[in-house]
């Protein structure tokens, strides 16, 4: 289990960004012997969660849904213990609650799409657009 900890969510309007960032246990990215593949996933009110992006653990490998391709970005800081999701052009679609998750994988970040995946969440951040 990895400690993970969300921040960046708000109340924005349509075509605005905002960026999320993930926080996780320095042991997470700095071991030698860790290897956590990063995703951040949502939640809308009454749908199931569903992927948005995906990292490797390298950084190299990442997945992007359809309905955000070209619009967000995932990136990953090893030295900082940090991911963040960087939202382009929002829409009311976008609203959601939006989780990180780990999992310890040196899978492709294209096989890793699944919230069944990921073993370990963090509490979600509440991320509004309005139109």
């Amino acid at each position: 289990q990895v400690l993970l900890v969300e921040s960046g969510g708000g109340l924005v309007q349509a075509g605005d960004s905002l960026r999320l960032s993930c926080a996780a246990s320095k042991d997470t990215f700095t071991s030698y012997t860790s290897t956590y593949t990063m995703a951040w996933f949502r939640q809308a009110p009454g749908k199931e969660r569903e992927v948005v992006a995906v990292i490797n653990w390298t950084g190299g490998s990442t997945y992007y849904a359809d309905s955000v391709k070209g619009r967000f970005t995932i990136s990953r800081d090893n030295a900082a213990s940090t991911v963040d999701l960087q939202m382009n052009s929002l829409t009311p679609d976008d609203t959601a609650v939006y989780y990180c998750a780990a999992d310890k994988s040196r899978t492709p970040a294209y096989l890793m799409t699944t919230a069944a995946a990921f073993g370990s969440w963090g509490q979600g951040t509440q991320v509004t657009v309005s139109s």
